[in-house]
């Protein structure tokens, strides 16, 4: 059934990068999930074995919308195969007050069962996404970007780094060792900013080193060590200014920490590359979509 399913991927989920084997998996956990060790004893008793129905994905606010593929890998899984997709939005596409984000036809028991577990990621990845498209327009204009952090929901970093990007925003490390970032407590240990480089860069040659400074005298230190982006931690405005003044382009540097949407257009105007944005993942609200099931 594997193959199948992955057949109603559409073509965003691999230019996206995507595992769509990944998303089988995520699929069928949240699946048992609702299931539990037994049946939809609702649906079994209420509906009519072979029923079938169109299940209409709709949307009730107004944002972007992410997690297509993997609603349609559930609703294709709960429904053993057997369903037609009759229209889906593609990710990262602007929804109104009643968009129509997927319709499906299939089993009435198959769809009901999907309903749920399609819905969590439907609106939990458009909430990203439409948070992340609000911080990304608070800042049009300033050529500073909008990046996430690890502070993600275990177990669903690349899809909530997926929603990040249909929203606009841009991916920092997907993993630990992706990119080294030197933190206070790297410094601590090492004896130092240019030690604890010093013994990255040995060790593992070819990685990007970010490192994290929360004073501007550290910046002297880390640019001689030949950092490629400092992160300047719970700078306010003007030390944000100061360093970008200092630095001169001679790293990117990325603002973090007590940055809300009032203040970030007025960080990204010091001229910092990046603004790191751990709300993004890890306080977005849903955004509204509800499953409309009509019968025949």
């Amino acid at each position: 059934m594997s193959s199948s399913i992955l057949n109603t991927l559409s073509s965003e989920a691999e230019v996206n990068a995507l595992d769509g084997a990944r998303l089988i998996d995520l699929a069928k956990a949240t699946l048992l999930e609702d299931l539990g060790s037994g049946v939809d004893v609702t649906s079994v008793a209420t509906i009519p074995d072979g029923q079938v129905a169109l299940a209409n994905f709709v949307s009730r606010a107004t944002g972007v919308v992410a997690g297509v593929n993997i609603a349609k890998i559930v609703i294709a899984m709960a429904c053993e195969g057997e369903v037609e997709f009759i229209e889906s939005l593609a990710e990262g596409a602007q929804l109104e007050p009643g968009t129509t984000v997927l319709s499906a036809r299939g089993n009435s028991r198959g769809l009901l069962l999907a309903e749920r577990s399609a819905l969590n990621f439907l609106c939990h990845l458009s909430g990203i996404a439409t948070l992340t498209q609000r911080w990304v327009l608070q800042v049009a204009g300033t050529g500073t970007r909008i990046r996430d952090t690890r502070k993600t929901t275990p177990g669903l970093r690349d899809l909530e780094k997926f929603a990040v990007r249909m929203g606009g925003g841009t991916n920092h490390r997907l993993s630990l060792s992706d990119a080294a970032m030197i933190k206070d407590n790297h410094v601590l240990a090492s004896g130092g900013i240019g030690p604890a480089f010093e013994k990255i860069r040995k060790t593992f040659p070819d990685v990007p080193i970010e490192v994290e400074v929360d004073r501007i005298d550290q910046i002297p230190e880390a640019l001689a060590a030949g950092a490629d982006l400092i992160l300047l931690d719970n700078m306010n405005i003007e030390e944000c200014a100061k360093a970008v003044k200092f630095v001169a382009g001679k790293a990117r540097l990325e603002a973090s920490g007590g940055i809300t949407l009032e203040t970030a257009r007025a960080y990204a105007e010091t001229g910092v590359d990046y603004l790191a944005i751990g709300a993004l993942t890890h306080s977005a609200p849903n955004l509204d979509i509800g499953l409309d099931l009509v019968v025949g």
